[in-house]
């Protein structure tokens, strides 16, 4: 319990029972997404514009995906650099398939797929 209470208040729990029942949350969670059912998420890419015709790709792949992209936010991090966060709702297969579609472009720096859920089985 000694560990448990460190974790929590590392987390910034007030109590045992709220980090149980975040627990429990996330658990259901996971269900959600080994069953198949609707997710909402975001595929977060970090990726160099510089590189020929790499925007253009990610364009074409995001259109192909279109029905399940919610919205996308472009943000110039450096000369570089971008910082691409696009917001996803859909199949968690659908989902990882897309992130993994714009994660092996060449000249993407690193992509990550957050999913959870849509918060209409988890009340």
């Amino acid at each position: 319990m000694e560990k448990f209470d460190k974790l929590i208040e590392s987390k910034s729990y007030t109590n045992r029972s709220e980090a149980f029942r975040d627990l429990i949350r996330q658990e259901l969670i996971q269900k959600q997404w080994q069953s198949g059912q609707e997710v909402a998420g975001a595929i977060i890419l970090i990726y160099d514009h510089h590189k020929r015709e790499l925007v253009n790709k990610l364009m074409d792949i995001q259109h192909e995906f279109g029905g399940m992209i919610i919205s996308s936010q472009h943000v110039h991090l450096d000369h570089n650099n971008c910082l691409e966060i696009i917001a996803v709702k859909g199949s968690p297969k659908e989902a990882q398939k897309l992130a993994d579609s714009l994660k092996s472009v060449k000249g993407v720096k690193h992509g990550t797929l957050s999913m959870s859920t849509t918060g209409k089985e988890i009340e």
